[in-house]
């Protein structure tokens, strides 16, 4: 098990926040999920022109990565897959070198968005659902990407897995939104940063 995993993040959503910033951050991600084409090119632009205006954001990407984007719960899901249209969405605005699909699941997990707290999957469970193929091309670094970071447990054990497959690959990982859910409003949709998934040996802890 790794015991950290660097991630990087554009925006902030407050699931239940007050306040126009509050609500316009669940449109925000409502649209998301939509995976409207015209959306995701609009924002994975916008998420290069961070990189090169925002000091925290620079040097996180590189020219060489492979964007590799989070399975959905369920093998075989149909429907719009956020993550994967996301990613490729980034590498068509110059994020990374490619977008690969070759983390998959092999059993199904239950879906974190609508589970309570207590019955969302664990770091564990998101483990031992993954495989990881192998690719037909040499990989030299990997970023996880995921439309929506809370804890961070899907991304972890993602890269968890990855570096089992990849022993001497750097993996990182990039969400677009990111949750506050423990605060009452949000002040701003942008909020750039660069951050950290622990494991603290039970649990991940997303910090910020």
């Amino acid at each position: 098990m790794i015991s950290r995993l660097a991630f990087a993040s554009c925006y902030v959503y407050s699931p239940a926040g007050v306040g126009v910033a509050s609500e316009r951050s669940r449109l925000l991600r409502e649209l998301l999920k939509e995976g409207n084409a015209h959306f995701m090119l609009k924002y994975a632009m916008r998420v290069r022109l961070q990189t090169e205006c925002y000091p925290c954001l620079g040097g996180f990407f590189l020219a060489g990565d492979v964007l590799v984007p989070v399975p959905r719960c369920a093998p075989r899901s149909r429907g719009l897959w956020v993550a994967a249209e996301l990613a490729q969405a980034l590498v068509r605005n110059g994020v990374g070198k490619a977008a690969w699909q070759g983390l998959r699941r092999i059993r199904a997990v239950r879906k974190s968005a609508t589970a309570a707290s207590a019955t969302r999957p664990t770091v564990a469970a998101h483990y031992e659902s993954f495989r990881v193929e192998q690719p037909s091309f040499r990989v030299a670094s990997v970023v996880l990407i995921d439309d929506v970071v809370t804890k961070g447990r899907t991304l972890f054990a993602a890269a968890a897995r990855l570096t089992e497959a990849f022993p001497d690959v750097p993996v990182r990982a990039f969400a677009l939104l990111r949750t506050r859910g423990l605060i009452s409003a949000v002040d701003h949709l942008l909020e750039p940063c660069i951050g950290e998934i622990r494991w603290n040996g039970s649990d991940a802890r997303r910090i910020p």
